[in-house]
């Protein structure tokens, strides 16, 4: 009796241990693969957008800089073999032309 009800309860645990990828629970390989994917994907829209990879650093301190400037160097090769011509990014809606024109150029105002 002893040993049956051993085998019992070893055999339910590892079937509960089996079904842990059906509770959506990540691994650290997959949690350290996505934030690579997001990171590189980051850095692709930045060149894309004709963005330095330095203000896309700044835009995304949380990203893996590593993967976000893989991602930056991979869409740079790619628009220059296929001659791909950058978008840049518009200017927010609350955003006047002045204003992301003095953004550009550092936010310095000229005085008299």
């Amino acid at each position: 009796m002893r040993h049956t009800a051993l085998t019992l309860c070893l055999v339910s645990a590892a079937s509960l241990l089996a079904g842990c990828e059906a509770l959506g629970i990540e691994t650290a390989t997959q949690i350290n693969a996505k934030k690579e994917a997001e990171g590189k994907a980051i850095g692709s829209a930045c060149r894309h957008a004709v963005r330095s990879i330095e203000d896309c650093f700044g835009a995304y301190p949380r990203a893996g800089k590593a993967a976000v400037f893989a991602g930056w160097r991979e869409m740079d090769q790619y628009m220059r073999d296929n001659a791909v011509v950058g978008m840049p990014a518009e200017p927010e809606a609350g955003e006047t032309p002045a204003a992301a024109e003095a953004g550009k150029s550092g936010g310095a105002s000229q005085k008299s």
